[in-house]
């Protein structure tokens, strides 16, 4: 699987309303599909929802970008390694890299150590992937991003962090979600939390994801070839495999 480095990505980081208003796109139209008409698109210092010019160009190309999310456990990781071998773009998820670092290097940036740390940190990598992901054509699959740990840390914290982080930086409108599976689910040194906590995870987030415009679509409980079908065929013809 395609693999990108962490970075210090979280300084400099506005609520949308403080950033350069250029553009203002109807609720409608945050998928990245193209407004009905030009006067669907004006400015106005009163919208709720100002983006500037390279926002509205994020929107658009960001509407290649795939989330997988929901319960962990649940198979996002072999669905992934399905749709990688069918030669789509695939990115890890930050999590996991992140605790694969910070045991290599005896850090403390741990869910069951330090978990703000932790979450800000995703957050981080999360940015830098959707970064680097714009050099590609076509779908590209995450798994897990950036509002999954978002949500956690505001979740945790009751900092305000997710809509002033997620709003204007998109995924596909279309968000899969692996169930809870108990039958399949099993611990591992990188994921140390019960079952329990793993389906808490999973209502959270998608309850989450449609305050935030984005449609939740349940995978069904098949094979991953089998889930990689679905999830092609829901999406549709709009990103050709690099296969």
């Amino acid at each position: 699987m395609s693999r990108f480095d962490s970075g210090p990505h979280l300084q400099g980081l506005l609520p949308v309303q403080d950033q350069e208003a250029i553009l203002v796109l109807p609720v409608e139209n945050v998928s990245g599909r193209s407004p009905k008409s030009a006067s669907s698109v004006r400015r106005s210092a009163t919208a709720d929802r100002l983006l500037s010019r390279s926002q509205a160009k994020d929107l658009l190309l960001n509407d290649r970008f795939v989330l997988i999310s929901g319960c962990s456990g649940g198979g996002k990781s072999t669905l992934l390694a399905e749709l990688h071998a069918r030669g789509y773009p695939v990115v890890e998820e930050p999590g996991r890299r992140i605790i694969a670092d910070e045991l290599a290097s005896s850090g403390t940036a741990l869910p069951w150590v330090d978990a703000p740390a932790f979450l800000r940190r995703a957050i981080d990598v999360a940015l830098k992937d959707m970064a680097t992901a714009k050099a590609h054509a076509g779908w590209v699959f995450f798994d897990r991003g950036l509002v999954d740990a978002a949500s956690a840390l505001e979740a945790l914290t009751g900092e305000t962090v997710l809509r002033p982080i997620c709003a204007a930086r998109r995924y596909h409108r279309r968000v899969f979600v692996t169930p809870p599976w108990p039958e399949i689910y099993v611990t591992d040194t990188e994921r140390r939390h019960g079952f329990e906590a793993a389906a808490a995870e999973y209502h959270r987030l998608v309850q989450t994801f449609p305050m935030l415009g984005y449609d939740v679509i349940d995978l069904p409980k098949i094979s991953p070839s089998a889930r990689a079908d679905f999830v092609l065929t829901t999406l549709g013809s709009g990103g050709a495999s690099t296969a």
